[in-house]
């Protein structure tokens, strides 16, 4: 059985036949035919982008904000993976302590995202980026052990926990197949084609999915693909689009429009979910930002008008804006303040109702600034 996407090969003889999947090159051939509903789509998703690029500019602190919509990315797409962990946990000031497996897969997340936008300066998107992203992302995790930085030399399957090759309900290409796969990919990522930049990052993130080049963490590299190529392509300059929280809440419907492509070739519908995907993710982060903003606005403003100690606690302020679960003894230390200073302006902010003080210390007291957390916690909890 063929289709415009690619067909199935069989592999092996006898107890040991399977078929896997070979993915034909990009772009698809007939072309992706463009009715009213994917221009809509098309212009949605690019005025959505567009408004969060503009809405972005306006952050004081654009690093600072980078930091917790990296960290909000990080933990939805593992999440996606089963990765049980909470955004409290991630940012918790005892963390290097208390590091779980949980939590350390978001954190390579973390690492591994902001080796490969620094890595965007030196490197076009390539399968040598993909590797070396993928080396971080598995350091030391879960999956340690299947081959970090290299593309898999075993066939891999998708689906549910225990299958097996007989009942998966997906098997990518075999090596050889999927090492040309992924050569033909690199071509077309870097290729200048004209095409509409949405349309091709729609249509690069379906194959990799497809040709799953890893033994592991193939869901967290193609989620973070998609940033990448917003970054390389300017229609993002910061890494704050969380899609990963769109295909979380529609995860059957994300498997089952790849799975429709495979099948019958259909692009077309597949590219439409992913611009709406684009589309809805910037509208939650531009409203997200816009929160944050206020937010910062009116405490900073509380922050400045406290008298003369009004400098150190201005200092904490926007210390708790970047840790915004802490304690006296790091403050200090991040801050270079003495412990009485730092206890001070984190008693006045408590009083002022920036900051609570939380029940999970376990040494030392911890302080949350919770209006900030509310903000960024949500769509992690489900």
């Amino acid at each position: 059985m063929e289709n415009r996407a690619g067909s199935f090969r069989t592999n092996s003889t006898g107890e040991l036949q399977y078929r896997s999947f070979v993915p034909k090159s990009l772009p698809p051939s007939p072309p992706v035919q463009f009715d009213e509903e994917m221009i809509q789509n098309l212009t949605r998703a690019n005025r959505s982008l567009g408004i969060l690029e503009g809405v972005s500019k306006q952050v004081p602190n654009i690093d600072l904000f980078v930091s917790m919509y990296v960290r909000k990315e990080a933990l939805l797409t593992s999440q996606i993976e089963g990765t049980q962990a909470t955004l409290d946990d991630i940012l918790d000031p005892e963390i290097d302590e208390n590091i779980n497996r949980n939590v350390a897969d978001v954190i390579n997340y973390i690492k591994a995202a902001r080796y490969a936008v620094t890595k965007l300066d030196e490197l076009p998107i390539c399968n040598r980026l993909l590797k070396e992203t993928h080396s971080i992302l598995m350091d030391g995790v879960r999956g340690s052990e299947k081959s970090p930085g290299e593309f898999r030399r075993s066939q891999n399957w998708i689906g549910p926990a225990g299958s097996t090759l007989k009942d998966a309900r997906f098997i990518p290409p075999n090596c050889e197949d999927m090492i040309e796969a992924m050569s033909d990919l690199e071509k077309f990522i870097n290729r200048e084609d004209g095409m509409e930049e949405l349309i091709k990052i729609a249509l690069i993130h379906y194959q990799f999915e497809t040709i799953h080049p890893f033994l592991d963490g193939n869901g967290r590299i193609g989620r973070l693909l998609i940033s990448l190529y917003l970054i390389e392509k300017k229609l993002q300059s910061h890494e704050i689009l969380y899609i990963s929280y769109f295909f979380k809440r529609n995860r059957i419907e994300y498997y089952d429009r790849l799975n429709e492509v495979r099948i019958k070739g259909n692009y077309e519908q597949w590219i439409k979910f992913f611009l709406l995907a684009i589309s809805e993710s910037a509208q939650d982060a531009t409203a997200a930002i816009e929160e944050l903003i206020r937010l910062h606005d009116k405490n900073l403003e509380i922050a400045r008008d406290t008298g003369k100690a009004s400098k150190t606690i201005v200092k904490v302020f926007n210390h708790i804006e970047r840790s915004p679960i802490i304690d006296i003894k790091m403050t200090c230390k991040a801050l270079g303040i003495s412990f009485n200073a730092a206890s001070n302006a984190i008693d006045t902010l408590v009083r002022l109702g920036i900051l609570q003080q939380t029940e999970k210390a376990r040494r030392n007291r911890v302080f949350a600034y919770e209006d900030y957390l509310r903000i960024l916690r949500k769509d992690t909890l489900s």
